[in-house]
């Protein structure tokens, strides 16, 4: 069973753990980084839709860029709502060991990174229109070999990635995979309703329960109820488990 999740904007530059292995597609973040430092800043700025400051912040990062060196490991990188919620740095014995295993980020950057991948501060969203080597965006970049990655030999995926990450893996699925997505609402009548911070707050605690009980099976997702999200059955599928509170 694999784990997708998806990247954050905002990373940090130092970890008190070392890095273990390098990305798996480092050569093409290689490429994706030489592309990036042919642009203008002003076409820089225009791909990245962000504030001068971030702007300037990022331009200065892929100019002295060294995918090789001075490296963090990716779990402990990512500063957002989800990797907060996962608190990656207070992990009990076991819980790292699972992740490496069975934990994927999706990034339009690098690729698929293990958690304990070495990996530097970059700005480059999935849905970033980069017209790289003739391919019309990153999606088309990327190809089938994102889901190839994470696929794995048990041909289950647990999506807790947002869409602009997971459809660069779903649309490449077949027939003999199972693809569940983990659905996080609060009830509106009869309608579940996704609020974009707390969803990623549960995708979060999501995968530290997952971590916590060795989960193996796509039935122990069912199990969680953190943040007073129980398992809702009346609104779950096979290819969709649905949480509200």
């Amino acid at each position: 069973m694999r784990i997708i999740i998806s990247p954050a904007k905002k990373m940090l530059g130092e970890a008190d753990l070392p890095h273990h292995d390098l990305p798996v597609f480092l050569d093409r973040a290689e490429r994706l980084r030489d592309w990036v430092c042919s642009l203008s800043y002003a076409e820089q700025k225009k791909l990245w839709a962000c504030s001068d400051a971030i702007a300037e912040q990022s331009a200065e990062r892929f100019a002295h860029m060294d995918l090789r060196r001075n490296l963090v490991p990716a779990l402990l990188s990512y500063d957002g709502i989800q990797y907060t919620y996962m608190a990656p740095t207070v992990f009990e014995d076991g819980h790292l060991a699972y992740v490496q295993d069975h934990l994927r980020i999706l990034s339009g950057f690098y690729g698929v990174l293990k958690p304990f991948d070495g990996v530097v501060p970059y700005r480059l969203e999935m849905q970033a229109k980069a017209a790289v080597d003739g391919y019309k965006n990153l999606y088309d970049f990327w190809g089938d070999s994102l889901y190839r990655e994470v696929v794995g030999n048990g041909r289950v995926i647990v999506n807790l990635a947002s869409k602009e990450y997971s459809k660069a893996v779903e649309k490449h699925l077949l027939s003999e995979d199972t693809f569940i997505t983990c659905v996080f609402g609060e009830l509106d009548g009869d309608r579940v309703v996704q609020k974009g911070v707390y969803a990623k707050m549960a995708r979060g605690e999501m995968v530290r329960y997952l971590a916590s009980i060795q989960a193996n099976d796509p039935e122990q997702l069912k199990g969680f109820a953190w943040s007073n999200y129980t398992f809702d059955e009346k609104r779950s599928s096979d290819t969709t488990l649905v949480f509200t509170r």
